[in-house]
């Protein structure tokens, strides 16, 4: 399987205003993995939006970014009332995975030490990746969700630490917003990022700022992205 895109109906960590309209263009263009976050719109509009995700055929992310324990809490029993496919994010796993227990949700935690909204991920590669390992080995995650362009070290070395020391799936999500940096995360061993604020702002490089513009640039890259990669290794 390539490199996945996942879209974000998030500017700066909240879930946007117009995210029903915003939702409806990336159903038309084809995108098939679409989330929102736990803050910026109440829980009803998140609920019509995951059941829209879901009878398009697609699958849906909730990303949390609430950092304290009750919020969190709270954040996973929304994610469960509204029926996602994966939980994104947190800091908090002992609290989340009872939670999540036999609900079939999957749970991608963050590592590393989040501070801040937007989020930063502080720390070492060393100690982000000891957080890593310590995630990936609970029953109950299913991968990772790293906030590798987030940090202040080497970025590239982060991800790919990161990505060889777990052996589930580690999503790289946040401040991604050109080819270059889709084709950082895809040579990092990553199996899916996240672009929101980058395309809903009209700044990915495209022929046009608008939305439809947008998305399909960003397809289009990942597609050359991936038809590369399985180029080169049917090479070997």
């Amino acid at each position: 399987m390539g490199l996945r895109f996942i879209f974000m109906l998030t500017r700066d960590d909240k879930t946007v205003d117009d995210a029903e309209q915003r939702l409806e263009t990336a159903l038309a263009e084809g995108i098939r993995h679409i989330g929102f976050k736990d803050v910026g719109l109440p829980i009803s509009r998140l609920q019509t939006l995951n059941q829209r995700i879901k009878d398009s055929g697609a699958t849906s992310y909730l990303e949390v970014v609430s950092l304290d324990k009750e919020s969190e809490v709270r954040s996973a029993k929304v994610a469960i009332e509204i029926g996602v496919d994966i939980l994104m994010g947190g800091t908090n796993a002992s609290a989340v995975l009872p939670l999540l227990e036999e609900t079939g949700i999957q749970y991608y935690p963050f590592p590393g030490n989040i501070t801040g909204h937007p989020s930063v991920l502080e720390g070492s590669i060393a100690e982000i990746v000891a957080s890593a390992k310590k995630l990936a080995a609970l029953e109950g995650v299913h991968g990772l969700d790293l906030l590798a362009y987030r940090s202040t070290g080497d970025v590239k070395s982060l991800m790919t630490s990161v990505c060889e020391a777990v052996d589930k799936p580690v999503i790289i999500a946040g401040s991604i917003h050109n080819k270059g940096r889709i084709a950082e995360v895809q040579a990092a061993g990553s199996s899916a990022f996240t672009i929101g604020t980058a395309a809903l702002d009209g700044n990915y490089p495209a022929t046009g700022k608008d939305i439809r513009s947008q998305l399909r640039a960003i397809t289009r890259d990942v597609s050359e992205i991936n038809d590369h990669t399985r180029r080169l290794q049917g090479e070997l």
